[in-house]
């Protein structure tokens, strides 16, 4: 299942760094950070991920009842680290039928939360009115943390914003009914600190949202 490295913020090919660019290279968005191939859902290829990534992995832990890890993708290259993290999750949906969640840390700029969300990127900022209450609130690392709902977004999907540990953190849920489970406080774990409990992480089939949002 291995691939090419694509754009974070499109999909699209990229070049890698050469002669003329000392940084990856998208036809359309200029310079970012590449999106690495997906491979399947396992604690090994999580691993992977959590070891090089400069921004955190966000699982909810515990996993609600049900749902199970489904794939995990990050933006960046040997040299710069992941910049950007996303990890599926899915399972029964609050009000009946399959729910899928992906979670989005990202630096500022690289859109692929956006990407997810279906906004024009490459931050949440033009979307959500941080004037009004959050919508939602979930516990990330310990840290209460507010959430925004995202406006403009496609009709099947429920999607919130907002920042930890700096970066921002973007939820987006499939279909919108599972955007309740936002509404139930979820704990999420940053797996960079998660040592051994990562063994336990339950592994499901690879999420296709994570392939095609």
């Amino acid at each position: 299942m291995r691939g090419e490295p694509s754009c974070p913020k499109c999909g699209g090919r990229v070049r890698a760094p050469g002669l003329f660019a000392d940084s990856w290279q998208c036809d359309v968005h200029g310079a970012v950070y590449p999106l690495q191939p997906v491979v399947p859902p396992s604690v090994e290829a999580l691993a992977v991920v959590v070891r090089r990534a400069q921004v955190p992995v966000w699982m909810p832990w515990p996993l609600p009842i049900g749902w199970l890890y489904t794939g995990v993708l990050c933006a960046g290259d040997d040299r710069s680290g992941g910049r950007a993290t996303a990890l599926a999750c899915s399972g029964p949906s609050p009000l009946g039928g399959a729910g899928e969640l992906i979670l989005v840390a990202e630096e500022l700029g690289v859109g692929l939360g956006a990407r997810y969300a279906g906004v024009d990127g490459p931050d949440p900022g033009p979307y959500v009115d941080v004037e009004k209450p959050p919508q939602a609130k979930v516990l990330a690392a310990g840290r209460p943390t507010p959430l925004w709902h995202v406006t403009g977004t496609p009709d099947d999907r429920a999607v919130f914003a907002g920042e930890a540990l700096g970066l921002w953190l973007w939820a987006v849920a499939w279909p919108e009914q599972s955007g309740l489970l936002m509404y139930d406080e979820l704990v999420l774990t940053d797996l960079r600190d998660a040592g051994a409990e990562m063994e336990l992480v339950p592994c499901g089939a690879l999420s296709p949202r994570l392939l095609s949002p």
